[in-house]
Formats: structure tokens, sequence, C-alpha cells
């Protein structure tokens, strides 16, 4: 069976991390949903995706297909029942569509002619980029289940102090020194060739994705996922990010979410909470102000490619786009748009040529091509967030 994952009507309210990836290709928890989906399925997926994604994200459409919204994160009840899906047969949640098996192509299709079924069981549904770190809990607890099952886990290593050994799974060539891992309040997963160093205080729910590194004396606070080649130090709580991205240095990060190649500037802190401890409101792309979120913990949001300097300030809620650069004394305002330079004194346009330089000094470091197709995805983005940046 072919399958889908498209991106559905949420797509907009994920804005920043969706300008740059399809909703499917998001982190929660320590998969994306992607990598959660094709595990449970057995199969690889493609995606439905922005027509400026295509290129570099593409679908494969075959005369038979089932398509998945990737707002939601599988469970083995609903893999099974999309297993079972016939054709012309619907899956849907609240008058939501999840999944439908489908024989036209994605422009045609008419859902009163299909069978609908109607999933009642609890499922995890991703609508808002908060839903990232709110979520990350029981996604995170979630993955851990389904990658280490029947697996047995390297050794704990002397000199660690840990509880709640059953729950600590570390990878092949991982490494871990001198450190305290308590799984009590929720398991803990160290990636492939990742790396802990000494005097680290990790407690989970908490993921260190492959070649990833924790730096001297770190403290983590679940539920926290360090994506892949990404590296921390400092206090960390309840936060992800999605992978080549970098807080290497002290200060706080907190309820928060970093895109792919961020970093952030050494003793950079984030605000979580209001001072008068009222709900934090964040600037939503979908409705073009600033939402209610129904949080009183709500850090900051940051886009693919995003950097701040040393000793920058972000209050409480705030978003930065794709390709910003933040630096300066004094909080910066609390949503910054795609390719901004500046800070609380005034911002200027990050014109393309010089983000799309960087971009590529920043994949060399990493061994890794910044070819075309990624320049052609920024180029687009710069585009289309011109709107926003009245400086």
């Amino acid at each position: 069976m072919n399958y889908i994952l498209f991106d559905g009507a949420v797509r907009n309210a994920l804005l920043p991390f969706t300008y740059t990836k399809p909703v499917a290709d998001l982190r929660i928890g320590i998969l994306t949903i992607r990598e959660k989906w094709e595990k449970y399925l057995g199969y690889t997926t493609t995606t439905l995706t922005e027509e400026y994604l295509e290129e570099k994200y593409p679908m494969v459409e075959m005369e038979q297909n089932i398509m998945i919204s990737a707002s939601y994160l599988p469970s083995e009840l609903l893999v099974n029942k999309i297993k079972n899906l016939k054709e012309n047969q619907a899956i849907f949640k609240d008058n939501e569509v999840i999944a439908f098996f489908t024989t036209e192509s994605q422009d045609e299709v008419n859902f009163i002619a299909y069978d609908q079924i109607e999933f009642n069981e609890p499922i995890l549904q991703i609508c808002n980029t908060w839903d990232l770190f709110s979520l990350n809990d029981k996604a995170l607890k979630a993955d851990f289940e389904l990658i280490t099952e029947g697996r047995k886990s390297q050794p704990i290593p002397e000199g660690v102090y840990y509880l709640n050994k059953e729950d600590i799974f570390i990878e092949e060539g991982a490494e871990v020194l001198f450190s305290t891992l308590n799984a009590s309040t929720g398991p803990i997963y160290i990636g492939k060739d990742a790396l802990i160093m000494e005097g680290s205080v990790v407690r989970g729910p908490f993921s260190l994705g492959n070649d990833s590194v924790l730096k001297m004396s770190s403290k983590i606070y679940g539920a926290t996922t360090v994506g892949p080649n990404c590296t921390v130090g400092g206090e960390v709580k309840n936060s992800i990010l999605m992978s080549y991205s970098n807080k290497g240095h002290e200060g706080y990060l907190g309820d928060s979410v970093l895109g792919e190649w961020c970093n952030i500037g050494a003793d950079s802190n984030n605000s979580n909470l209001k001072n008068n401890y009222a709900e934090v409101k964040l600037w939503s792309y979908e409705t073009e102000r600033f939402a209610k979120t129904g949080l009183q913990f709500c850090g900051l949001m940051m886009g693919d490619h995003s950097k701040c300097a040393i000793n920058t300030m972000f209050n409480t809620g705030t978003v930065v786009g794709v390709s910003a650069n933040i630096y300066g004394s004094n909080f910066p305002r609390n949503f910054i748009p795609s390719f901004s330079w500046g800070g609380a004194a005034g911002f200027s346009t990050y014109q393309i040529n010089k983000a799309t330089e960087t971009a590529n000094l920043v994949f060399q470091r990493k061994g890794l091509d910044f070819d075309k197709k990624e320049e052609r995805i920024l180029q687009h983005v710069f585009e289309i967030s011109e709107k926003y940046r009245n400086f």
C-alpha cells in the first residue's frame, strides 16, 4: 500500500516551523512525525505539502493510496484501522478526517461519497506550535516504548548515578561520563554516538538524539527533546530542539521549541512565565494576531536558521521566524518576522543573499551541502514573509 502524509488545515497554525518543512517532518518526542508513522506502518511515506516544498519533499502517488493527516500521532489502534481501510473509506474524529483510502487525484476527493468511520479513542494531535512542547511528555514516553521494545540497552557506565534503570536506554556508541540520570519521572533515551559530558544532571523524560552532545554540568528537566546533531548546555526545561541546533552555553531555555540550524548565544535566556502569571498569548500566522494558548508557561518558538547573540533576552511567548538574527540589549518584540536583523533598538531586513551565504557556511561546518533546493526554499520564504517586515 502507498501511504501519503498530508499537511492538512493545521499547516499555517504550525508556522514558522512549517515554512521550511512539511508537518510530517516536525519532531516531537524522540522521532519526527514521519518516523513514527513509518515505524508503525512498516512502510516509507511521501508527502502532500506546499508546492514550493515539493522539490525537496516530493509526493509519490499510485493507483491506490491511503492519505493520512500528519497532524495526528500514530497509535497501535489507529494504525490497525488505517491498515484495514477499504477503497472509499475514511476515518474521522470530531468531523475532521484522519485518513482515507482513495484512487482519485487529490484535488477531486469528495467525502460525501465515502463510508465514514468514526475514531473515538484518545489520540494526540498537533494543532498549534505550543502543542509541540505541551504534548512532548506523552509523545516521548510513547516513542521510548516504540523504539526500545524487545531491545537491550548498552550498560550504564561506572560513575553514573541513576534512578529507574529499566527506563534508561543507551544506544551503541553513546558515552555518558560521571553524570546523573533520573528516570523516575520519565524515560531517558540516549541516541547513537551521543555524548553526555561530566557533571550533567538529567531528569526524564528526555531524549538525546544521535551524535548530539550535552556539555559539562548541563541541567535538563523533562520533558525535553534534543534532536540529532545538536549541542546543549546550561539549563533546559520542557523544550524541543529539532536537529542541527545549538544552545551550547549557560542560560535558560524553557517551554520552547527551536527548529533546525538555530543557534542560541551564550548567557541568553527566555522567559516562560509572565510577571502577573496570566495566560500567555502567542503570535499566530493563521489569524495574523496574538492567540490565546491556554498556557501559563510558554517560552520561545524559533524557526529554522535563526540565531541570537550572547546575552539575548526573550520575553514570554516570543515567536521568531526563519533566518532571523537577533542581538542587542533589552527585550526585543515578541513577534520577530523571518529575515529580521536587529533587536530591541530596531530591525532591518536580513537580505536573502547574506542569509543563504551564512546557511551555506553552517551546512559546510556539518559536512553537508546547502544545495539549490534548500536555497530555493529560503528564497520563497523570504518572499512570502515580506509582508510582516514593516520596519
